[in-house]
């Protein structure tokens, strides 16, 4: 149900695990069902980082991979891999010391089975410092931005090339600000340090979709889609005394956006109040923390709707924002003939992307 035959058809992607897991870790399994038209390559990395770093340098060079994947331990490697674009899931650019806070010295068991039939290594001193020094080497040649004054346009090729995914309620590593000091790309997700099919589905997936959509200058239909009482229920919110931040979603309308997305580029509107600047954020983060990866960066705040231009428009007062007057089609939610965000989608169903 959830397989994305066409995302990534015909390509590669590089899967890097993470430390003390394999090539058939189930985050791989996963993605092997979720991309069923993707050839993914995933090496048992050896425990010696050198050794590891050599062998993906290697694959990279005989596979030419269209995108590579890292996660945890295999973030830190992947990093390194310059010139191709990759996805570092909670990148362990500090392993060495993640490990002996988490007393990883000793005898360890590999997570998952090997090619080799090894189920054990030793983590010494001496590994750790070897660790330590292949983490040294990341972010080589990438100067450093300032993430809360970023100057679009500045960022070099290879800045834009990575993406970072940072999972909200990871207790293993925390390396965001490392990562927001060199690259732009930065997002939270709602999810763990571990990768599981949600967040595979919800999180990984939106941003492989916008990668491969840059790589191939593939240009989407947009909707923008209003947030007040379109998206979020702000009125029965306000009706218990809560605000925008407490609101829940409106019925369905988390299950139409991650639908919708797959085939249309997404923006969201809000109204925040003129006059009450510290609301502006409290729109982001609604869009954030409910809406996730496949709404990172596309949030707009406007007092005129009608001025931003796109190929649709959904929202549950048109008439205020003057939006009969756009461009763009008008779609009114919780009209008699959209009443639901599933009429919406059975709508959008028949278009197919058009």
């Amino acid at each position: 149900m959830w397989a994305r035959p066409n995302l990534m058809a015909s390509k590669k992607i590089l899967y890097v695990h993470g430390f003390a897991s394999s090539g058939q870790s189930g985050t791989v399994k996963a993605l092997r069902v979720l991309l069923p038209s993707t050839e993914i390559i995933a090496p048992d990395l050896p425990v010696e980082p050198q050794k590891a770093m050599a062998l993906l340098e290697d694959i990279c060079s005989t596979e030419k991979p269209d995108l590579i994947i890292g996660s945890s331990m295999g973030g830190m490697y992947a990093e390194r891999l310059k010139g191709f674009p990759r996805i570092l899931v909670n990148p362990a650019f500090c392993l060495a010391d993640t490990l002996l806070k988490n007393n990883g010295l000793g005898r360890q068991q590999f997570h998952n089975p090997r090619e080799d039939g090894e189920t054990s290594f030793l983590v010494t001193k001496g590994l750790l410092e070897e660790f330590r020094e292949c983490s040294s080497k990341c972010f080589d040649g990438i100067p450093e931005i300032d993430p809360l004054h970023p100057t679009p346009g500045d960022y070099l090729p290879e800045q834009e090339k990575v993406w970072g995914l940072f999972g909200t309620r990871d207790t293993l590593v925390d390396t965001y600000p490392l990562f927001a000091s060199h690259y732009p790309n930065a997002v939270w997700f709602d999810g763990e340090h571990y990768l599981n099919d949600h967040a595979l589905l919800h999180s990984v997936l939106p941003i492989i979709q916008r990668i491969e959509d840059a790589v191939e200058g593939r240009t989407r239909k947009s909707i923008l889609i209003g947030l007040e009482d379109t998206l979020a229920d702000l009125r029965h919110a306000v009706q218990r005394g809560k605000d925008l931040p407490e609101a829940e979603p409106e019925n369905s309308a988390l299950k139409a956006f991650a639908t919708l997305s797959q085939d249309y580029q997404l923006w969201v509107l809000s109204t925040a109040p003129f006059n009450h600047p510290e609301k502006w954020g409290e729109a982001a983060a609604w869009v954030r923390d409910n809406l996730g990866t496949a709404a990172y960066d596309r949030v707009i705040l406007s007092n005129r709707k009608d001025m931003i231009l796109g190929d649709y428009v959904i929202d549950r007062y048109p008439s205020r924002f003057s939006l009969p007057d756009s461009m763009g089609t008008v779609i009114e939610y919780g009209s008699d003939t959209f009443r639901t965000w599933e009429d919406i989608l059975e709508y959008f169903g028949r278009l197919g992307g058009q």
